[in-house]
Parts: structure tokens; C-alpha cells; sequence
């Protein structure tokens, strides 16, 4: 007979096994977010040694916070993930206040921003996905310093185009499947998890045999290069310091699966040994 999932508080179903909550915190983690910010992270600090760093010392920081969110997730397995944690440590207000930011603006933020790289990375290989405006529909450009924007080229336009179409559909999409249940979010979540991480190890292997470009190597890791110095004269901690944002942001949402903690079989067991072993691993 198979387990009949436990239920957790208030009216939530554990559903949830430890293997699928390590699973959800992989995959917060892994995504486009390190193809979007490399390429600018490897232009401000100027070397291949340095991006390196910039990675493995985000890498450390992550793991510390996850270890430290484990400690609380025992102590307070309920739903909420972190608005549970500041409730409890500053009174209500403070929660109150990061709820609704978490709701206006940090995930919902973070979950555009997924789906327009998904949508651009989508046009790569479908190029009816382009980023062209749709004929006879409103749009307008905007340009202004505060925005990246220099020149007319740099403009930001507004309108609806086939990859923005795409983000929007995408996030629907998934928006339903997770409203459908906790079991058929979970399948979708480990689903999409197990298929990026063996993309992720793919890419590394095809890269180091098949994609193997000698002179690549030789202009990344030859001792000139590999330690190069920053294109910048500003103080290099303050250089290093600010790539590290693109580092962590592609690295953060490991600790979403305190969020659904009432979901999860015995959390005070469970969501520790998740926490350590996704973003560990």
C-alpha cells in the first residue's frame, strides 16, 4: 500500500519527501541567472582567476546561510520561510513589512526576470521568438541615463513582442500547475531540476572534450591572462564587491523551500538536511 502523505499545519498536505525538497532548493538555484551575469561579472573584474573566486566565495556564503537557515527551519517548520523567521525574531510589523515586499517586488521581480531571459534564450533557438514588436500594436522607447541607456540604439522599448508573449506564458503556465496541488507542482519541480542539472553537467563535458577550444584555454588559464588586471582604476574590493551581486543573485531562491515547509514530511527533520544538501551540492 502506498504512504498516504501526512498533513501538515493548517490545512497544508506533506506531500513532500526530503529528496524533493533538496530538489526544489537545486532547482531555486540553478537557472539562467549564470549565463545572464557572467559575461558582465568576467568584464569588471578582469580575470579569469577573479570570476573563479567570485563564484567558489559566493559559493561559501551560500552554504553558511543555508546552514543557518536549517537551524531555523527546526525550530520553526511552519509555512511562511522567512516571514515566519523575522516574525519571530522583530515582532510582526517587520514580517508584515517583507511579506508584502516579497509579494511586490523581490519574487515577483526575480520571477521576471527568469521568465524574460527564458523568453530571450527561447527566441535563440526558435527565432520566430524575436524581440521585435508586434505590428500594429501600441509601443514606445524610453531612454534615460538612470536606465543603461546612452543613445537612441540603447532604448528600452515598450510594447508586446513574441518573447515577452513567452515570459508571460511561461509563468502562467507553471502558476497553474502549482495551483493545481502540491503533487503536481513537486512532479513538475523535480522534473525540471533533474533536466537542468543534467543539462548543467552535459555543458561541462561537452565543453572539456567535444567543444575543447585550445586557443579559449590558452587565453583564459596562460599565466598572463589568468591573473590579469581590472579594466578599472576604482579599489579593487569595491570592483569585486559589486560583480558579486550578479554571483548571488544567480545563486539565490535556495531557501524557498522553507516557504513551503507545512508541505514537507516531518520539516524539522527534513528541511535542514535539504538545505544543506541543495545548496551544497
Amino acid at each position: 500500500m502506498p504512504r498516504e502523505p501526512q498533513t501538515g499545519g493548517e490545512g497544508f498536505v506533506a506531500a513532500m519527501t526530503v529528496t524533493d525538497a533538496t530538489l526544489l532548493a537545486v532547482g531555486s538555484m540553478i537557472g539562467s541567472g549564470i549565463f545572464i551575469v557572467s559575461a558582465g561579472i568576467s568584464r569588471a573584474v578582469g580575470s579569469p582567476a577573479a570570476l573563479l573566486a567570485a563564484w567558489a566565495l559566493t559559493g561559501v556564503i551560500t552554504v553558511l546561510g543555508a546552514l543557518a537557515y536549517g537551524e531555523m527551519a527546526a525550530m520553526y517548520p511552519r509555512a511562511g520561510g522567512q516571514y515566519v523567521f523575522l516574525r519571530e525574531a522583530f515582532g510582526p510589523f517587520p514580517a508584515f513589512l517583507y511579506g508584502w515586499t516579497l509579494l511586490a517586488v523581490i519574487q515577483t521581480g526575480t520571477i521576471a526576470a527568469v521568465a524574460v531571459a527564458f523568453g530571450r534564450f527561447a527566441g535563440v533557438i526558435f527565432p520566430a521568438i524575436s524581440p521585435v514588436p508586434f505590428a500594429g500594436l501600441p509601443r514606445a522607447e524610453f531612454c534615460a541615463a538612470v536606465l543603461g541607456c546612452h543613445t537612441g540604439a540603447e532604448a528600452i522599448v515598450v510594447g508586446l513582442t513574441p518573447q515577452r508573449l513567452a515570459a508571460v506564458g511561461i509563468v502562467w503556465l507553471l502558476t497553474m500547475a502549482n495551483v493545481r496541488g502540491v503533487r503536481e507542482g513537486k512532479a513538475i519541480q523535480t522534473s525540471f531540476t533533474l533536466i537542468k542539472a543534467g543539462a548543467v553537467i552535459a555543458l561541462v563535458i561537452l565543453a572539456v572534450t567535444v567543444g575543447r577550444n585550445g586557443a579559449a584555454v590558452a587565453a583564459n588559464f596562460s599565466p598572463g591572462h589568468f591573473f590579469a588586471h581590472p579594466p578599472t582604476a576604482s579599489p579593487y574590493l569595491l570592483v569585486f564587491g559589486a560583480a558579486m551581486v550578479g554571483c548571488l543573485f544567480s545563486t539565490d531562491a535556495w531557501n524557498n523551500v522553507t516557504f513551503a515547509a507545512a508541505e514537507v514530511r516531518d520539516p524539522a527533520r527534513n528541511l535542514p538536511r535539504a538545505l544543506v544538501m541543495g545548496p551544497g551540492s
